[in-house]
């Protein structure tokens, strides 16, 4: 019989941490095995040894790191340790004796002397580091900063370089615990940084003293390391006299990252630090590598706006400079003959490494700096590239256009003609890559520029893209012409489009019959772009098109066409959605036949077909409505898959070379958190976004239909609401929640729940809110708590009544965070608009982010809406807790967006609370009356609305404030601006709550001057909302014969048959249904009682086609 195998293993285990020291070694070398299983079990018995005997293993690995003299044994022994000693989930140096912690800790140190192996030496380091990292600010290494300093200054190279390589990672890591040895890290950085010092302890010098800048909080102690910046630099510029170029590029990524982090530090420098790096840029005798790398430095500093806001700005002569460098770069492409036979995707055949930093890098300048900085260099610069005689150099112009003009936008729409000229003269160009860069900008401008290109330059620009269409000599030209018309059409309303459809429609049917793949899919993409921009207008090309693109999705079977059958998809399913139901009816079951057979069959991983078809069917359920019903049964379970697919995830630590090669993989995105490299495969991530998306487009358009699917998908998105490696999941995931809650609550209500009652809404709810909750507090993004506060205003209006205390206290809760944190961002941009370089350019920028922020306020306050609107008087407790947040909204030196929500949740509050509000008059009813002459005509609108509901409501505790409610409301009546646009919302509202006045405190106003005033006012025409209540009003005003309304001998009879008059010609607008029958019969009973004199001068009053309208309405 064989023993147990943990027998076996714990006998294993003894042998391993025995005194022969052949079985250690054996365990870890299989522990570096590439077979498998010989790893894994190595695995398992190492894991044993660790629970089992954790102070002979950390003992065994530090004498095997001491004394082994296999080098690759000593790096695995650094390794294994550094895992033990890392504060995480294999952390166990707490549960080691004393003994062996002070045994491990001085063998450490001396593992610094001995190790001679470099790559051994810096693994060591980490070890400790990271140790220390742990200890040392509880004083549990007390001879480790001695032992260091003892390093930094020995004769010994390699020593000082292990000490700067620890200091380094313990700034980074626990740099309070280093600002008491301020002054003697000061003095040794400047000796370790000086010239003729061995080149790694300068490389490793610099990143200690870049980390220790980095945790420096005050400018003071920041200024007193000032000096170190030139050597600094030199550590550079000497490594690159001497041709080493490797150490220079480790020097440059070290200082680049100083000028992500702490660009300020650079500031008083900055001219000779920016110049030198510009020197680099331009010296062609460098590897390409060095010179992007001091390119990226400037670009970088450039973009750390939030802590250096505008510095690179003041430096006009650099960005000139650096303009030219990009362009020089962009020159560098080849005419390589893949380009020109188009077999393959490939559009980038010819381009280098120069051409790609290049492009990148103008995008990024013009995105940090602005078009204010940039399109005047742009403006020298490109003329003269435009008309070199090299083709190159035009290529250069025309993608510089297009890189700079999503940053340089606001700018370059002021000089449209002059951009559009340049661009569509290269359209003759002889050169077909140059044709094909003029139509990629045409393309990019048309997205950044939009919709001021297309509305002010159609004429000009689809003939142009048209003629290129025509280019059967060169397919790739072709192709992009297509995709141009795209970008055109995508930003373009239909008017625009209609009197060149003709033209375009009938060009890509020509591509789509006779030209390459890459031409047909182009030709697809561009009709389905066309087709959604045109809506129903495309209703007569539909019987032309569709029968090719049938003929596609069903003939393009084999493998080198998959994406045109996709992208047949995508065209058939827009063309159905813009023709609409009735068009599309027949050939949509012959489409989804064809789906439905693509669905079943196996298709591969990597095949677009899957991620084009759900979006296909998505779009077919939203033009076919509940017809599809039938068809969700096949397409749900591949969704559910998708929306379910995990993140494919790879985590390295940064400094590993390993995976480096990968990540030049387009489909793999990495970021660097600390120590750790995080690689992310995007197309897992798009795949799962689409799903997510289309589940939330089958709720939204099903409704009640989609409710057999609830409970399946809800467990699937809320979890998601929290999945921080993509933003459109999250999206999704959030517009998903009111849909699901409302298609639960219809099918309730219209018995079609499967037995479900309102319990399971409850239950639904009970889910949902909490959780939309909770992510809404761990939100990194401001646009997407916006969102989520949207969502949850939705789903509180649909479950609102079935809220508990307790869940409404949290939400509660979230909202006075969501308002301090937002208070907390102000603030800071605030601190950055006096930072010393702030400009015009930042100012605008902060103004963006400003305005994110009301969007938030905004949400914030529809939400405390619902909530008042929900639960009335019983909200009232958590008011008073949420004053002290609201009050401050009040102030003047708020934005009008914040005074006007302020004022819209105390209107909330007195409306819906009636007489339990009372209370909260004495407060706010003076800022109500002030707020009715602010200078925003929003606030306006909301103050005297409030005085409205205060007057209705208010009885005896409005009584006394009547008489400056009445004057405060006549200076927005009397205003001479009154009807303007941005006023008339005022003044409707003003209007009706003067009428609320008259109605509710007739005793204390002089009634025979202010009823006739108000009615002097009427019709009011465009707050429809209050136009059907005001004229509802005086309806039963008229009824009851009101003396004052009519006026003595009934004077003011004219006017208000005047106001019948207009009220009932336009239509269903300004009355209800039954407001307006009664004024009908109201208007028959003075035709009856009326002398006929009386009647026939009230009749004259009005104009010729009133009395026509008033006599066909009357008499039918």
């Amino acid at each position: 019989m064989a023993a147990d195998p943990t027998q076996l293993q714990l006998a294993q285990v003894v042998a391993i941490l025995g005194p022969d020291p052949v079985h250690f070694e054996t365990l870890i070398s299989h522990l570096m095995s590439t077979a498998n299983d010989q790893r894994s079990q190595a695995e398992s018995l190492y894991n044993l040894c660790k629970q089992t005997h954790p102070d002979a293993l950390s003992l065994k690995l530090a004498h095997l790191l001491q004394s082994s003299p296999h080098p690759e044994a000593r790096a695995m022994a650094a390794i294994l340790l550094r895992k033990q000693l890392t504060r995480d989930d294999s952390y166990i140096y707490p549960k080691l004796c004393p003994a062996t912690q002070s045994t491990l800790k001085s063998i450490l140190l001396d593992c610094v002397h001995r190790e001679t192996t470099k790559t051994i030496s810096k693994k060591l380091c980490d070890t400790i580091s990271e140790l220390a990292s742990s200890i040392l600010p509880d004083g549990l290494w007390p001879e480790l900063l001695p032992f260091m300093f003892q390093c930094v200054t020995s004769d010994n190279s390699k020593l000082r370089e292990s000490a700067l390589l620890i200091f380094a990672q313990l700034a980074q890591y626990i740099g309070e615990t280093l600002l008491p040895h301020l002054e003697t890290l000061h003095s040794v950085f400047v000796q370790c940084l000086s010239s003729g010092t061995d080149a790694d302890v300068r490389i490793a010098a610099l990143g200690a003293a870049i980390n220790f800048i980095q945790c420096l909080e005050s400018a003071g102690d920041r200024d007193r390391f000032q000096d170190l910046l030139p050597p600094m630099m030199q550590t550079l510029t000497e490594a690159l006299n001497c041709g080493q170029e490797a150490t220079a590029q480790e020097a440059l990524e070290l200082l680049i990252e100083l000028a992500g982090t702490e660009p300020r530090f650079l500031r008083r420098q900055i001219v000779d630090v920016v110049g030198s790096m510009l020197q680099i840029a331009e010296a062609e005798s460098l590897e390409e590598g060095t010179r992007h790398l001091a390119i990226e430095f400037v670009i970088t500093l450039a973009e750390a706006r939030e802590r250096a806001p505008g510095m690179m700005r003041k430096l006009p002569q650099f960005i000139r400079k650096l303009f030219a460098i990009l362009m020089k770069l962009l020159e560098d492409i080849e005419d390589d003959p893949a380009w020109h036979k188009a077999e393959t995707e490939d559009e980038d055949a010819g381009e280098t490494s120069n051409y790609s930093v290049g492009q990148e890098c103008l995008d990024r300048l013009s995105i940090s700096l602005g078009g204010n900085t940039v399109v005047p260099v742009a403006s020298d610069v490109l003329p003269s590239y435009l008309s070199a005689p090299e083709w190159q150099k035009q290529h250069a112009a025309l993608i510089c256009l297009a890189q700079i003009a999503e940053g340089c936008s606001k700018v370059m729409i002021k000089i449209l003609e002059q951009v559009v000229g340049m661009v569509l003269n290269a359209f003759q160009h002889p050169h077909p890559r140059v044709r094909w860069a003029a139509i990629n900008a045409i393309g990019q401008l048309s997205t950044d520029l939009g919709p001021d290109l297309q509305v002010q330059f159609h004429h000009r620009v689809l003939p142009a893209l048209s003629g290129a269409m025509d280019d059967f000599q060169n397919p790739r030209v072709q192709a992009h012409a297509a995709s141009a018309v795209l970008n055109f059409s995508e930003n373009c309303t239909p008017d625009i489009l209609i009197p060149y459809l003709d033209g375009i429609v009938g060009k890509l049917l020509v591509l789509l019959q006779n030209g390459k793949q890459m031409v047909q899919e182009g030709a697809l993409t561009a009709l389905a772009s066309v087709a959604d921009s045109s809506q129903e207008n495309f209703q007569k090309y539909y019987d032309a098109v569709m029968p090719y693109l049938k003929a596609i999705l069903v003939n393009a079977t084999d493998k080198a066409n998959r994406m045109l059958r996709a992208k047949s998809m995508e065209c058939i399913s827009l063309v159905g959605m813009a023709v609409g139901k009735d068009k599309f009816r027949d050939d949509a079951k012959q489409v989804m036949e064809v789906l439905m057979t693509l669905q079943g069959s196996q298709l591969e991983t990597d095949d677009p077909t899957t991620s084009y078809m759900l979006q296909a069917w998505a779009r077919l359920c939203k033009c076919l409505g509940q017809d599809f019903l039938p068809y969700m049964s096949v397409v749900m379970p591949p969704l559910l898959q998708s929306a379910q697919l995990k993140p494919d995830v790879t985590i390295t630590s940064a400094d590993s070379d390993a995976d480096l090669d990968e990540s030049d993989d387009e489909s793999i995105e990495t970021i660097t958190l600390g120590d750790k490299r995080i690689g992310i495969k995007t197309s897992v991530l798009e795949e799962k976004a689409t799903a997510c998306n289309m589940l939330c487009c089958y709720a939204d358009e099903l409704k009640e239909g989609f409710f057999p699917w609830i409970d399946q998908v809800a467990p699937i998105l809320v979890p998601l609401l929290k999945f921080y490696f993509h933003e459109e999941v999250r999206r999704a995931a959030v517009s998903a929640m009111p849909e699901l809650l409302r298609s639960a609550k219809l099918a309730v209500e219209k018995g079609q729940s499967q037995g479900r009652n309102e319990s399971y809404i409850k239950q639904l709810s009970d889910y949902i809110i909490p959780a939309l909750v909770e992510a809404l507090h761990k939100e990194p993004e401001i646009e997407i708590s916006a969102s989520m506060l949207d969502a949850l205003n939705e789903c509180i209006e649909i479950s609102g009544p079935l809220l508990d205390e307790r869940q409404v206290r949290c939400i509660v809760d979230e909202i006075k965070q969501v308002i301090t944190a937002s208070s907390t961002r102000k603030h800071e941009r605030a601190e950055r608009a006096r930072a010393e370089d702030f400009d015009a350019e930042e100012g605008e920028l902060l103004k963006e982010e400003n305005e994110q922020e009301e969007e938030l306020f905004d949400q914030v306050g529809d939400c405390l809406g619902t909530l008042i609107k929900t639960f009335k008087a019983a909200f009232l407790p958590f008011f008073d807790e949420l004053s002290s947040y609201l009050t401050p909204m009040w102030g003047k030196d708020k934005t009008g967006e914040e005074r006007r929500i302020a004022i819209c949740i105390f209107d909330d509050i007195a409306e819906q609370c009636r007489e339990a509000a009372l209370k909260y008059y004495d407060t706010y009813l003076p800022f109500l009356l002030e707020a009715c002459n602010d200078e925003n005509p929003d606030v306006r609108q909301a103050a005297v609305y409030g005085i409205g509901v205060c007057a209705e409501f208010g009885g005896s505790v409005f009584r006394p404030l009547v008489g400056e409610a009445l004057s405060r409301l006549d200076v927005v009546i009397r205003n001479p601006n009154a009807l303007h646009s941005e006023n008339v919302m005022v003044y409707d509202n003003a209007v009706s709550a003067l009428g609320k006045i008259c109605q509710f405190h007739r005793d204390s106003i002089d009634a025979a001057q202010v009823v006739p005033a108000w009615l002097g006012c009427l019709p009011i025409k465009s707050d429809l909302i209050e136009a059907k209540l005001v004229h509802d009003q005086l309806c039963s005003m008229v009824e009851r014969s009101d003396r004052e309304l009519l006026g003595p001998n009934n004077q003011y009879l004219p006017k208000i048959v005047a106001v019948f008059a207009e009220v009932l010609c336009a239509g269903k607008d300004l009355a209800s249904e039954q407001t307006a029958s009664r004024m009908v019969n109201l208007l028959r009973q003075l035709q009856q009682t009326l002398p006929p004199s009386a009647l026939a001068s009230t009749w004259s009053s009005l104009q010729p086609q009133q009395q026509l309208a008033l006599q066909s309405i009357l008499s039918s």
